[in-house]
C-alpha cells in the first residue's frame, strides 16, 4: 500500500480522477490557481513526483507530458481503508466501530457493495454473534 497523499499531491490527483483523462501541467495549474496561488514549477514537479510513486503514467506531448491515472479514487480510498483496517489488533472490533461512524447513506452503499461482492453470503443465524465476535 503507498503512503497517503499530501494535501497538494491529493489536490491534484483528485483533478486527474475529476477529469478522467489525460492532462498538462498547465491544465492542473489553471484549474488549481482558482483556489490557491502556485506556480507552473510546483505543479510539475508534483506531477512528477505521483509519476514517480507510481500514481500517474505520463505520456511525451512535444516538449511537455500529459499525465493520467493509474487507478481510481475509489481504488485509492479501498487501499486505504484496507491498510488502516489491517493494522488493528481486532479487526473485527475495528469493523464494528467503523460501521457505527457510518451515516445512513454510507449503510446504505455497504449494503449494496455487499450485494455485489458476495451475493451469496448468508447473515449469522445468531444476530448478536457477530457484535459477540468484535467484542473479543
Amino acid at each position: 500500500m503507498p503512503r497517503p497523499l499530501g494535501e497538494l499531491e491529493d489536490s491534484v490527483m483528485t483533478r486527474v480522477w475529476k477529469w478522467n483523462r489525460p492532462v498538462t501541467v498547465r491544465e492542473v495549474l489553471e484549474d488549481l490557481q482558482q483556489e490557491r496561488s502556485i506556480a507552473y514549477t510546483t505543479v510539475m514537479t508534483v506531477l512528477d513526483n505521483l509519476h514517480q510513486k507510481g500514481w500517474v503514467r505520463r505520456e511525451a506531448e512535444g516538449r511537455a507530458y500529459r499525465y493520467e491515472a493509474v487507478s481510481t479514487r475509489a481504488a485509492y480510498a479501498a487501499a486505504l481503508m484496507n491498510e488502516a483496517w489491517s493494522q488493528s489488533d481486532n479487526p473485527a472490533a475495528a469493523l464494528v466501530a467503523f460501521f457505527g461512524m457510518m451515516s445512513q447513506e454510507q449503510r446504505e452503499a455497504l449494503s449494496d457493495a455487499m450485494r455485489i461482492v458476495a451475493p451469496a453470503a448468508q447473515p449469522p443465524e445468531n444476530p448478536g454473534e457477530a457484535t459477540a465476535q468484535a467484542e473479543r
